[in-house]
């Protein structure tokens, strides 16, 4: 496989785990010449009502995109600034982000690692919904890096969002 080009994959979600991870595989990218796919995943299981059959407006999906995609390029542009790296590319999916990180995602793009922080849910979120990384970690077509450390390989504790 030497000579096949490395694919990272980074899904975020505007986390600290999330930006920690991408800031690792921005180096592990310029370090191995490797491609960055950065991936935003607007879960679509959120818009459902209790009734199952109830989505939110057109306009406030639109504005999610919307802000999905500014976020996403400031990241492309901590890339450049950051670890003059230019070899990224941002993407925005819609669905379940266990689906699309551990398969979906993949078999389109060829990643070969997928590189994502610990966590990016609160305690009672990862309850509730399962904790997206460590079924990503479980099912995954691709090798996983947990990131749990910073630039410098220290532990990193994460801030508390205030919600």
């Amino acid at each position: 496989m030497a000579d096949k080009k490395d694919i990272i994959l980074v899904p975020v979600d505007g986390s600290e785990a999330a930006e920690l991870a991408y800031d690792k595989a921005c180096s592990m990218a310029v370090d191995e010449g490797a491609h960055v796919d950065v991936l935003n995943i607007i879960d679509t299981r959120q818009f459902m009502g209790e009734m199952q059959d109830t989505l939110i407006s057109g306009d406030a999906i639109y504005q999610m995109t919307q802000d999905a995609e500014e976020y996403l390029k400031t990241l492309k542009r901590r890339a450049k600034d950051n670890f003059n790296l230019e070899d990224v590319d941002y993407h925005i999916r819609y669905g379940s982000p266990k689906r699309i990180i551990s398969y979906d995602f993949i078999k389109d793009h060829k990643n070969n690692l997928i590189v994502m922080g610990a966590t990016g849910l609160n305690a009672v979120e990862r309850m509730l919904m399962g904790s997206v990384t460590s079924y990503v970690n479980q099912h995954a077509l691709a090798d996983v890096l947990i990131v749990r450390t910073n630039l410098e390989n220290e532990p990193v504790k994460f801030h508390k969002k205030n919600k």
